[in-house]
């Protein structure tokens, strides 16, 4: 084993855990490697040569396999990656497995899946404790049927469950919802004794924290008529009514009191950040794009107003798309021309900015001025974006990688919204507890420049509605 200068002795080596790493775990985050602690980490040789046919790729799994190809040249500089390369003070070793190991009997034909099972096969037959990391389902339960401990990558993931929604709702007396009118606001300390929730399984109660630009929906104890919303100011210890905006945001008013929320958010200037969950039709791509028009297009509030989604089809793709790149990108960013259009409309507010010229024209003159930009995200990445109104779409098919390098974009001045529904996610290794957005949700949830709210109801007809409650 390699010395105390370069990698391992042989100390604890009983108690070390060998954590065997598949391909799209370093695809998913090429950092993976160095999130085991004291422990051992094992890259079958094969799982080096797949990486290698990802690495001249120029999307987001291109640039993961280049960053893990460069650790473990970094990594070599240091000791033989053969043997195992010490890369902490608590003795985590990072180790190339150059090994032809005999695939297990129910283990037919040698796949690159099958090499990289047989490899922490080996490992636990060897009597090492051995766990298969993968984010492939297929691959977990080939090696969970052969005996081998087998988990997902769990780093960075969180309780879908348990997701936080942006808001609580609380059942006070009727002084409390009166005191807070009249006042205008109100100290979080007249709420401490029902910021309470019991567990319905367990029977057991806990406090509630109220975080910052959390919104807290209070009822009568006397009947739901009277109620009163608010929202806890960053960075104080009162909250403030919500009233909702008076008068149309680019022709939108909020239909339900989840928009209303969303609409306080993405109007305040003070939260940099705003995440918007929601099912299909529930308004959180229409609320974004109506608020980032008015402040840009009307209020001058900001240079441009740049809208991306990941290039992520839904079904079989289609392959390459004739036309030139503003051809090829319109296919994918169609949804977002929909909602500009409705917008445009008399119906969706163009009748305060009407002209003879149709919705799809004004559409293109914004573009073509500058004002209006629509990008995938690829184009993101290397960029500074200061002075703008940033709408990220289909947030949950992105890696919690890439939603950091994506915020990491932003410059001074700049709004960024996040918006996705995470029980549509069509990112084969994502789910919806490991996305980006759900991450970025519970990551950043307390910080008083960041807001976040959970759409549940559909508004978008009365069949979106239906479908989305019983299908």
């Amino acid at each position: 084993m390699p010395d105390a200068n370069g990698s391992a002795d042989q100390s604890n080596v009983n108690d070390r855990k060998y954590f065997v790493l598949d391909t799209n775990v370093l695809l998913h985050n090429p950092n993976a490697m160095f999130m085991f602690d004291d422990n051992r980490v094992v890259i079958p040789f094969t799982v080096i040569e797949e990486i290698d046919t990802f690495k001249k790729q120029n999307d987001d799994v291109g640039r993961n396999a280049r960053e893990a190809i460069r650790h473990l040249d970094r990594l070599r500089d240091t000791g033989k990656l053969s043997e195992g390369v010490k890369w902490n003070g608590h003795g985590g070793l990072v180790q190339v497995d150059l090994g032809e190991h005999e695939l297990p009997p129910s283990l037919h034909g040698a796949s690159p899946d099958n090499r990289i099972i047989a490899c922490a096969y080996q490992s636990h037959r060897s009597g090492h404790r051995t766990i298969f990391i993968s984010k492939d389902i297929n691959a977990r339960i080939k090696s969970d049927a052969l005996g081998i401990e087998t988990q997902d990558f769990e780093a960075q993931k969180v309780d879908a469950d348990r997701l936080y929604t942006g808001y609580v709702e609380l059942t006070v007396p009727t002084e409390v919802i009166d005191s807070m009118w009249d006042e205008k606001q109100l100290p979080i300390d007249q709420l401490t004794d029902y910021l309470t929730v019991t567990d319905e399984a367990s029977g057991q109660s806990h406090d509630i924290e109220l975080h910052p630009n959390q919104f807290v929906l209070m009822r009568d104890v006397r009947g739901d008529s009277h109620t009163g919303l608010a929202r806890r100011l960053a960075d104080t210890d009162h909250i403030v009514p919500v009233t909702g905006p008076r008068k149309p945001v680019y022709g939108v008013m909020p239909r339900n009191v989840q928009q209303t929320m969303a609409l306080d958010l993405l109007l305040d200037d003070e939260v940099k950040l705003v995440t918007l969950l929601g099912t299909a039709g529930s308004g959180k791509t229409l609320l974004a794009l109506a608020a980032g028009m008015s402040r840009t297009f009307v209020e001058d509030r900001f240079d441009r107003l740049l809208v991306a989604r990941p290039i992520m089809p839904l079904g079989r793709d289609l392959g390459y798309l004739p036309g030139d790149v503003q051809e090829k990108l319109s296919a994918w960013m169609q949804p977002i021309f929909d909602n500009l259009a409705y917008l445009l409309t008399t119906r969706g507010g163009g009748s305060q900015h009407a002209d003879s010229k149709g919705p799809e024209q004004r559409v293109q003159e914004m573009m073509k001025d500058g004002k209006l930009v629509l990008e995938p995200l690829t184009y993101i990445r290397g960029r500074s974006i200061p002075n703008q109104f940033l709408i990220v779409d289909e947030a949950q098919n992105l890696t919690p990688h890439e939603v950091k390098t994506i915020a990491s974009r932003v410059g001074e001045g700049t709004k960024l919204i996040l918006t996705g529904d995470v029980a549509q996610i069509d990112n084969p290794y994502l789910d919806t507890s490991s996305n980006g957005l759900s991450y970025m949700v519970e990551a950043l949830k307390g910080q008083g420049i960041v807001g976040h709210v959970s759409l549940a109801k559909s508004e978008r007809s009365e069949l979106a509605s239906l479908v989305a409650d019983k299908l």
